[in-house]
């Protein structure tokens, strides 16, 4: 039976996020903390003298290269050379940072040595098997760490109960998550035709401590030779670690703007399905809204998507720490929470500011146009 001490880590992750909160920005740069795995003695996957640890490091640093050319972008590094790094330490570098989002970037591996193609994944609790091993595979680093079972108490990387037990504390930005995730997956299918595994949950110990939308993405498979050597390519190196860039300056202009530095971006697919295994993502119908009183939802207005549950909640200013009006969207079986709505994208920024000030730190205004969402940049453009 799965014995880890919830209430000490649950408690442990609260302190992470208070002391983010307190670790305010000192400026209004977009922060990503890239992730490369593994490092130092841990290898991770290796194959046909194809490395992991060597390949996440090299498309890193390619996509902070990428990123570092936008003023308005700051790129941290877990590790920028080929040493060890701990678990819990890659997640106290992001929430030190009070970063806007973490990437933690993989290779694949499967004993078959047939499969092949790219997966992101968000956190999240499944029974899937195949999800179930990528996340053991990369939660069994921590048996390299010294005192790993003090760290993790109780917690054992070859135990599926163990696996399947861990708490999940990223709810809150579930929804922005799958936004980035289902960027990257378009990248790699629609401009890099690389086979799409899709956007998925597991229980990733990394991205469990991230304070912050956060994701872990497999570039691709070592054990299967032809997809192993483009990884291991210069060419496969730049062309993913382009397209990983993309995807983030794509998801920051969404939802924190752009500058003009930016690059103007095609329209891309944003709605993702837990799990997807196929295809790429395919649009959902639209959501039904549903308000707590009447609004005039036609033409443009903006309103500030305060979280996303799988729990439903009464829209009573006591569930929202005083926050009123609310409503919610109900999508892909999460529940959308929303605070305030106004056709003035200022008044918006105004209700952003007051939503933070409450303790929704990783809120961000959503657009609708006659109850359908839109980019942000759409309707500015209206």
């Amino acid at each position: 039976m799965y014995t880890l001490n919830r209430f000490k880590f649950l408690g442990f992750f609260l302190i992470l996020l208070s002391v983010s909160s307190i670790f305010a920005q000192s400026n209004s740069k977009f922060k990503v903390v890239l992730d490369a795995g593994h490092g130092g003695k841990d290898l991770g996957a290796n194959y046909y003298g194809f490395i992991e640890k060597n390949i996440a490091l090299a498309v890193a640093l390619k996509v902070g290269k990428q990123l570092e050319k936008y003023p308005d972008i700051q790129v941290i590094y877990t590790r920028k050379t080929d040493v060890f790094v701990e678990l819990i330490e890659r997640a106290r570098i992001a929430n030190r940072a009070n970063a806007n989002m973490f990437l933690s970037i993989h290779c694949n591996a499967a004993p078959k040595g047939q499969a092949y193609g790219t997966e992101t994944f968000v956190m999240g609790l499944t029974k899937n098997a195949s999800n179930l091993e990528v996340a053991k595979k990369e939660n069994a680093v921590i048996t390299l760490e010294s005192d790993y079972k003090m760290k993790y108490e109780g917690y054992d990387p070859k135990s599926p109960e163990s696996v399947i037990g861990i708490t999940l504390l990223q709810e809150e930005y579930l929804d922005q998550s799958i936004t980035i995730a289902t960027k990257i997956q378009n990248e790699y299918t629609n401009k890099l035709e690389r086979k799409n595994r899709g956007v998925k949950q597991g229980p990733f110990l990394v991205l469990n401590q991230t304070a912050m939308p956060s994701i872990l993405t497999e570039l691709g498979f070592l054990s299967y030779k032809p997809e192993g050597a483009y990884l291991n390519s210069e060419k496969g190196q730049d062309e993913l670690a382009k397209g990983i860039a993309d995807a983030i300056l794509s998801y920051k202009k969404e939802y924190y703007g752009g500058s003009a530095q930016m690059v103007e971006e095609k329209p891309e697919k944003t709605s993702a399905e837990i799990p997807v295994v196929q295809d790429a993502p395919k649009p959902k119908d639209e959501p039904k809204v549903v308000e707590n009183k009447p609004v005039d939802v036609k033409g443009v207005v903006f309103k500030v998507q305060i979280s996303a549950s799988g729990k439903k909640l009464e829209l009573l200013p006591k569930n929202f720490k005083g926050l009123d009006p609310t409503s919610f969207i109900e999508e892909n079986g999460l529940y959308k929470y929303f605070y305030a709505q106004t056709s003035s994208y200022d008044d918006a920024k105004q209700n952003l500011a007051e939503a933070k000030s409450k303790g929704y730190d990783s809120a961000f205004i959503v657009a609708f146009k006659n109850g359908k969402k839109i980019s942000i940049q759409e309707a500015l453009k209206q």
